[in-house]
């Protein structure tokens, strides 16, 4: 029997916890009921735990709850983490994932402690000086993974280079049926663009580029990120952050001015009804819950930060992604993209 699944959650972190994130482990255990291939370890204050559980009926075959009874606060510093959230549900968790009783953690807390903690607990790879936060996007062909999304304000083309190596490693490991196909964002396609920065990253990962790791396509305007054309997109820490808010603020004024249009008058509810599940088609598409979880990359163990405001349909899908990402094997994938570079 192939061992399981070991997932540790973090039920205290973001808001409205742990109703949201048990009530996103009971859909997680719903959709997989045929699956016997997973345990969820469940870090917080067991008897609210135990409360939400009974309330929401959840089968707990599969679960594992482990008491914390302190919870990093959403006001924590970084500078303050280490002194503070020792034996807090986010520091057992990643700590139960050190001593090999977890495969990865998930947390909706505070964004900078979670960094922290699982910088210092899982300690960086030997290979990769700086983790990287990656997210996962939709495009018309698919789905891309854009990294890094502010874990770093600064990069140098070592960085970028280990970044793509790291994002593709994350693609195959969730999409393995496609080839990883990168490209650096950037103000231009064109060659002479750009930082010397970039064109120095873009010079070696034409030298890297090769069927079995990655493609590299070059360079990609943020205009061309939703076609489809490349799939794992690498920036730096500080222009990932804009592209990602710009890019969510955008998704927001399409659906809600859309809605607005379409119930403005007696004609456009009418033409509605006729439309209904193209437009929720297309709703679904844009709908951030079903992309929740972003993942930090270069550590001995891939820890995924769900958003603290998320629901608990939101919730279930930060769980379905670890579940995929240990399931695709994605440290293997990624001792194999960082062997390749550094032999090249």
């Amino acid at each position: 029997m192939s061992k399981k699944i070991s997932i540790a959650i973090d039920a205290m972190g973001g808001d409205n916890s742990p109703s949201k994130t048990i009530k996103g482990v009971k859909l997680f255990v719903e959709a997989n009921l045929s699956n016997k291939d997973f345990i969820l370890n469940i870090f917080g204050k067991k008897k609210e735990i135990e409360e939400k559980i009974e309330e929401y009926n959840l089968i707990t075959e599969s679960i594992n709850i482990i008491n914390s009874d302190t919870v990093v606060s959403d006001e924590e510093t970084p500078l303050t983490a280490v002194k503070n959230s020792k034996n807090t549900s986010m520091w057992n968790c990643i700590q139960h994932q050190l001593e090999g009783k977890s495969d990865i953690s998930l947390s909706a807390g505070n964004t900078g402690v979670l960094l922290v903690i699982s910088r210092m607990i899982l300690k960086m790879m030997n290979e990769v000086n700086k983790p990287a936060l990656a997210g996962l996007w939709p495009n018309q062909n698919g789905m891309n993974v854009v990294l890094d999304l502010g874990a770093n304000i600064e990069c140098s083309d070592q960085n970028l280079v280990d970044f793509a190596e790291l994002g593709s490693a994350l693609f195959k490991s969730l999409f393995p049926k496609e080839k990883a196909k990168v490209s650096l964002l950037n103000i231009g396609s064109e060659e002479i663009k750009g930082t010397e920065i970039l064109k120095s990253a873009s010079k070696r990962l034409k030298h890297l580029s090769n069927e079995e790791n990655f493609i590299y396509n070059g360079y990609i305007e943020g205009n061309n990120i939703m076609r489809g054309e490349s799939n794992v997109i690498v920036t730096d820490g500080f222009t990932g952050n804009v592209a990602l808010k710009t890019a969510e603020g955008t998704a927001k004024f399409i659906t809600k001015n859309l809605q607005k249009s379409l119930t403005s008058n007696i004609f456009s509810k009418f033409s509605l009804i006729f439309s209904y599940m193209s437009l929720k088609k297309f709703k679904d598409k844009l709908d951030p819950r079903k992309y929740n979880g972003a993942i930090f990359l270069g550590l001995n163990g891939p820890v995924v930060k769900s958003h603290g405001g998320i629901d608990s349909i939101g919730f279930y899908h930060s769980i379905d992604l670890c579940y995929k990402i240990i399931k695709g094997d994605l440290m293997a994938q990624i001792k194999k993209n960082l062997n390749h570079s550094k032999s090249a």
